[in-house]
């Protein structure tokens, strides 16, 4: 079979020169070869230079992701077992890695050099999505090959997230090795706490692992407060707080079968029941319900779910942000915390960071930043692929 080449419009390879694993359509001069969807092809300059190994994605934006910049590798494979192995050597220092009972990402897409791959482990299973064409082609292969590097027999695929219909490709989800369970029992951090995983229909893989470290924060800033967690789904950073001590927690979600799991949470993890409120509404609404009936909180939480998938909604999603955090402001007491969240890749840290001091400064209110937040170690950044960086957050407190 003659070796598939895309060839690059003149000008058009800095990024590539720059580790970037994207190559988009505007910036493709021509493909020969024939490949089909997923099929590796050669990456050359205008001028033949060769640049990288690269997976077509012919209905996509994302005309091509990058698999490797050296020309000697081979895209076979022994290739997608090394390259899980690579990852799972950096997670090994992790202390979540070795605890059999936590959840952890092994796997983070493009910043672990696999594009289109997602594993989450929770327990003893494996969650796998394959989100790109390239994944897709070689999907068995990575299978294999997880089953291999990590001993783990029971993979169930969530590869049903909307980015597949950019790729053409249909959703598709069941088990993927062995006879996987539709839902399984983790345990997270030092405080252990408990949470059931529904891997079948839960949001993302069924779980927020990217949140770990900052439900700790949560925990740490919880004591004797009185805590407002919107956008709560399962409940996790609800039960975060009442684990530290919280005085008490309401809890928003618009989603009956979220908040039905949150009550079994606080079951499993013996939360008092005294402690806890929750309120099946509109976040929007609600936020405003507890202003116009002045409601006031030590503790704000806000992690919406996800406003601006690209840039091109960057503006729409802003308002949204600028909304709830101003509500947000509103309903802390001096001396409170907003922690809040952006999961949006169309919106950077420094976008946030000044939707939300519009937000302080149109309630009338100072605030501090205290900290600047992001995802969990177990999901690294490549230095050549910010938009790994998705995950932004900021605990900013009240000062009057």
């Amino acid at each position: 079979m003659k070796e598939a080449v895309l060839v690059l419009k003149p000008g058009k390879e800095k990024s590539l020169l720059r580790r970037h694993p994207w190559i988009f359509s505007g910036a493709v001069a021509m493909v020969s070869g024939n490949p089909d969807p997923g099929d590796t092809v050669r990456v050359v300059a205008g001028d033949g230079a060769f640049l990288a190994w690269a997976a077509l994605s012919p209905a996509s934006q994302i005309r091509a992701r990058v698999w490797s910049f050296f020309e000697e590798e081979v895209i076979d494979a022994a290739f997608f077992g090394a390259r899980i192995r690579r990852a799972l050597k950096g997670r090994a220092a992790l202390s979540a890695f070795n605890d059999a009972a936590c959840g952890l990402r092994l796997v983070h897409g493009e910043s672990d050099g696999l594009p289109g791959v997602i594993v989450d482990r929770y327990a003893e299973m494996l969650v796998v999505q394959i989100l790109a064409c390239g994944a897709e082609r070689w999907r068995e292969a990575i299978a294999d090959a997880l089953v291999q590097e990590t001993g783990h027999r029971m993979l169930y695929e969530r590869s049903d997230s909307d980015v597949r219909s950019l790729e053409g490709l249909a959703p598709r989800a069941g088990p993927l090795r062995g006879n996987p369970a539709a839902r399984v029992e983790i345990a997270e951090g030092a405080q252990r706490l408990r949470f059931v995983v529904d891997v079948a229909a839960g949001q993302k893989t069924g779980f927020y692992l990217d949140q770990a470290e900052n439900r700790a924060l949560v925990t740490d800033l919880a004591a004797g407060n009185n805590v407002l967690n919107c956008f709560c789904y399962t409940g996790a950073f609800s039960i975060a707080a009442l684990s530290g001590g919280a005085a008490a927690v309401t809890s928003i979600d618009s989603s009956a079968n979220a908040l039905a799991q949150f009550a079994e949470h606080l079951r499993l993890n013996a939360c008092e029941a005294a402690r806890s409120t929750a309120v099946e509404a509109d976040a929007f609404k609600a936020l405003r319900s507890l202003r116009d009936a002045g409601k006031f909180y030590d503790l704000v939480i806000m992690d919406p779910p996800k406003f601006a998938p690209t840039a091109a909604h960057a503006e729409r999603a802003a308002r949204a942000y600028k909304d709830i955090n101003l509500l947000g402001f509103k309903l802390l007491n001096p001396g409170g915390r907003l922690v809040t969240f952006s999961c949006s890749g169309g919106v950077d840290a420094s976008l946030f960071q000044k939707i939300v001091a519009g937000a302080a400064l149109d309630a009338g209110v100072d605030a501090q930043i205290e900290r600047r937040l992001t995802a969990s170690p177990d999901h690294p950044v490549l230095l050549s692929f910010p938009e790994g960086d998705y995950l932004k957050g900021l605990v900013c407190r009240r000062l009057h």
